[in-house]
């Protein structure tokens, strides 16, 4: 929107360059329209188009080529040429009298160097003939509007290049003759004729089932004073009068502008208003030409967008203004073409930098669609220009413009010089909101606010709850926790999660151990556990009775506080924070008491230190009723069944604190009482004790007795140095063991009686073998139990006899009876261990007296396993019938 603006108040450029167009042919100033009675003029799809009183109409290219056709046999009075189409329609006559005929033409189509007519249609409202005063075309080729001398308007709807179905009908009267017709498109359907006389502004409403009319204004123009505006200010109807430029909408009038003077004539190019006119003043120029006096008008080209006259000049009685080929043309009433070519935008620029005016210059080149980069270097200019007249807070305001292009240094660097920090502040601000700070940004503006004690500002900038974050959280906090602005780093910390900094905050800045750990019960699981291993320690030293119920919550159901008892349940692993107790036994002990009652199966490693725990209360407590009870717990937890103490390490603890009840128990649970040896040390102890210890002796004697742990010497030369221990505390172990040896003598000697009897036989049954002769009945071979025949084979051992195929095929020794083989490589393996083990015996005893270090023979024949014990099981003497050595193969074909 335009407001009201007065033509002297604008300022003044030269942005058109003048000059008089010249036939490229001869080089000399273009006359080929010199003696052409020009009665209107259009200019559109690569060419000007002249008509003239005389029917013609001239058409100029590019190249200043003219062709010309005849149009109308009397005269052209009205010309229209379409932007969107290569079509020019006309009126003229081509009769006597008051007869105008519409002519449309299609210049793309050329015959025998005429355009193709494509429609010729009588242009009168009714049977009313009234000259044409207007004509106007809708671009949809579908409208076409005609104003009458009478104040009449008729409206053709239809194809406009046909005559055939097309309808027509009169939208508009008034005694009025009508100077000025044009279509407006509003939205995607209506469409509107604007109609113009000397005394109203009316808009019709033509594209419903009835017209519609409003009257805009109610006094209007001279014809050639209308003009619709281009697509940047929105297609609006522009009325030049008297006393200014007005502009309407199809509701009403929009803005207007105080030109003064008479207008002649209205155009427009580019965004830029032409306005051909008288100027009010009581002196007129007037130019002469050829004896004839011309009347000079006033050629003004007004930039609306940006409030400027762009050129304005004097030129002889113009009498047509054509736009084309990107340039101004005007036909002077000296048959003259002068060509108005607008200077580039960069030449435009560098005339308003000169006289400093860039605000004029930034506008500008903005109507202009100039680039961004060349936006910037005139905002960089216009800052710099204002910076050194002292104007920091109009600089400050540019360099912000430059934000995303400008090296943001380039201005901090002026500002923190001139010491401005409010300027500075003010800039610090739009580089975040552009998103284009770094964390020296970040640092800066905070500092910034910090130094001007600027609460609400930094409030602003960091506690907005839905403000769009454009800064470096990280760089905040730590310059508001530097600045001991402690709520603003907390706040930071919390809504985006930085979570050790609002730790570090709370314990390390401000104390405030119980926010601290509530926060740490409102995270995830895994970064509870986390803090809670970070800043255990302190907390428990702190809020000891809350932490260990926070750990209780994390190492068995946990879930974050304010999940409102939804997600999943995790737990975390207790043994991993015994180490934050260590100031604190009895919150340590409270915690593991928990654990291993909520989870019975928990690490060995609990159990034990609850042990530990248990017994160093044990050994420090001096009350005995509160050590009775102290003592009752650690049973308790040793006796436990569910408890998963390593017995090992459990048995360490109770010896080193001397813990007897809990030493027999573990001796008990480890089955370590039923170790023989251990009679042998209860022996050696109530040996050394002078104690009346009888009883005792008694019952260890019965075990060495029944166990056979030690010789009998060994025995009364133990008990020999305790005066306690009498005849009679030995006296039934004596008899008793001196029965077992009369017993083992009379064996021994039966045994020695039966071995030689069976040697006597042996030696009998081999000197019977050696002299008599053996004869073999068997009748079976023993391997395959088949009828026995010749070859054969036959043993002395029994009457073993075989077939000579199978005892060849099953045999594995041929001096060996395959029956008798295995009971005979018993006897022999025990024959060669028995002289082995005596050769043994002499070797180690021969080492062991030659050796300086006797500890080391005796621990090397340990350590090969020599002093096991080995049991050999062989069958009686009266079994063993036989074997290799008795046996005497022979061979009977």
């Amino acid at each position: 929107m335009y407001v009201n603006a007065y033509h002297h108040s604008w300022r003044r450029f030269n942005f058109f360059d003048k000059e008089t167009v010249k036939d490229p042919d001869t080089g000399q100033v273009f006359d080929k329209l010199k003696d052409v009675n020009v009665s209107a003029s259009v200019s559109g799809h690569g060419q000007l188009i002249v008509g003239d009183h005389e029917g013609f109409l001239y058409l100029v290219s590019r190249q200043l080529k003219l062709s010309v056709f005849k149009a109308y046999e009397i005269r052209v009075s009205h010309l229209f040429q379409l932007r969107q189409h290569n079509l020019l329609v006309s009126v003229g006559e081509d009769e006597q009298g008051v007869n105008p005929l519409i002519k449309v033409w299609n210049l793309d189509k050329i015959e025998k160097g005429t355009p193709v007519c494509t429609r010729i249609t009588r242009a009168i409202p009714g049977n009313k003939p009234t000259p044409v005063t207007c004509l106007a075309v809708h671009e949809n080729l579908a409208w076409m509007a005609v104003g009458f001398e009478n104040g009449s308007v008729v409206l053709f709807k239809g194809d406009v290049t046909k005559d055939r179905h097309t309808k027509t009908r009169i939208v508009y009267e008034n005694p009025k003759p009508v100077t000025g017709l044009a279509f407006k498109t509003s939205g995607s359907k209506s469409i509107f004729l604007f109609v113009v006389t000397d005394s109203q502004v009316v808009s019709i409403n033509i594209s419903g089932k009835q017209d519609q009319k409003s009257t805009v204004e109610h006094f209007g123009a001279s014809p050639h004073c209308t003009v619709m505006s281009d697509h940047t200010q929105d297609h609006q109807l522009v009325m030049g009068r008297q006393d200014a430029v007005y502009f309407y909408q199809p509701d009403g009038r929009g803005p207007c502008l105080a030109f003064e003077g008479e207008k002649l004539h209205l155009q427009w190019f580019r965004g830029y208003l032409i306005v051909v006119g008288k100027e009010n003043k009581a002196l007129l120029r007037t130019a002469v030409l050829g004896g004839q006096s011309l009347e000079m008008n006033i050629v003004t080209v007004y930039d609306i967008q940006n409030k400027f006259i762009a050129y304005s000049a004097p030129y002889p009685d113009v009498i047509g203004v054509m736009c084309e080929w990107g340039s101004v043309y005007l036909l002077g009433g000296d048959r003259k073409l002068y060509q108005l070519q607008e200077k580039d935008t960069q030449t435009k620029l560098e005339m308003l930098f000169k006289k400093n005016n860039y605000q004029l210059a930034i506008s500008l080149a903005k109507s202009q669609q100039y680039d961004d980069d060349g936006l910037i270097d005139i905002f960089t200019q216009y800052g710099d220009h204002l910076y050194g007249k002292g104007d920091h807070d109009g600089a400050i305001d540019q360099y912000i413009k430059t934000i995303g292009k400008l090296e943001a240094s380039y201005v901090i660097r002026k500002f923190l010089d001139a010491q401005r920090i409010h300027n500075l502040t003010k800039y610090l601000q739009a580089l975040h909101k552009a998103q284009r700070a770094t964390e020296e940004h970040t640092t800066l503006l905070l500092n910034c606010y910090t130094k001007l004690k600027d609460v609400s500002k930094l409030d602003e900038f960091i506690m907005t709850k839905d403000r769009e974050v454009d800064f470096d959280v990280e760089t905040a906090i730590r310059v508001c926790r530097q600045a001991s602005y402690y709520t603003h780093a907390l706040f930071l910390a919390e809504k985006h999660a930085k979570h050790h900094w609002y730790l570090r905050i709370q314990l390390e800045d401000i104390k405030h151990y119980q926010q601290a750990l509530e926060y740490i019960g409102k995270l995830e699981f895994d970064e509870a556990e986390e803090n809670l291993k970070k800043y255990g320690k302190v907390l428990m030293s702190e809020v000891p009775r809350q932490t260990t119920e926070l750990l209780k919550r994390l190492c068995t159901d946990y879930r974050p506080a304010d999940s409102g008892g939804l997600g999943r349940i995790q737990k975390a692993s207790a043994e991993e924070f015994i180490h934050i107790f260590v100031n604190n036994s009895p919150k340590l002990t409270e915690f593991l008491e928990h654990m291993i009652k909520v989870q019975p199966n928990s690490p060995s490693l609990l159990y034990n230190t609850v042990l530990e725990l248990y017994l160093h209360d044990y050994v420090h407590e001096r009350d005995s009723s509160v050590k009775t009870e102290k003592v009752r717990r650690t049973e308790d937890l040793l006796k436990n069944p569910d408890a998963r103490y390593d017995l090992d390490q459990a048995l360490i603890l109770c010896q080193m604190n001397n813990f007897k009840a809990g030493i027999l128990y573990l001796y008990e649970k480890a089955h370590l009482g039923q170790d023989p040896n251990l009679w042998v040390q209860a022996l050696s102890y109530f040996a050394r004790k002078e104690d009346n210890c009888k009883s005792q002796l008694m019952e260890v004697l019965s075990q060495i007795d029944k166990k056979n742990l030690l010789p009998p010497l060994l025995v009364i030369q133990t008990l020999a140095h305790n005066s306690t221990a009498t005849l009679s505390v030995v006296k039934d172990y004596i008899i008793r063991r001196l029965q077992l040896e009369n017993d083992q003598i009379a064996e021994d000697e039966r045994l020695i009686k039966q071995y030689r009897e069976d040697t006597e036989k042996k030696r009998a049954q081999i000197e019977e073998m050696k002299t008599t002769a053996k004869i073999f009945q068997a009748s079976k071979c023993n391997i395959c139990n088949h009828p026995l025949e010749l070859p054969s084979v036959h043993f002395l051992c029994e009457p073993h006899s075989y077939h000579q195929h199978c005892f060849e095929s099953y045999a594995e020794n041929d001096s060996e009876c395959p029956v008798c083989a295995p009971e005979n490589r018993k006897i022999m393996d025990i024959i060669r261990a028995q002289e082995q083990s005596k050769d043994l015996h002499e070797f180690f005893h021969n080492q062991l007296e030659r050796s300086q270090d006797g500890f080391s023979v005796v621990a090397d024949y340990f350590g090969r396993g020599v002093f096991n014990k080995v049991t050999i099981i062989t069958d009686s003497p009266t079994r063993q019938k036989g074997g290799a050595g008795t046996s005497y193969p022979s061979k009977h074909l």
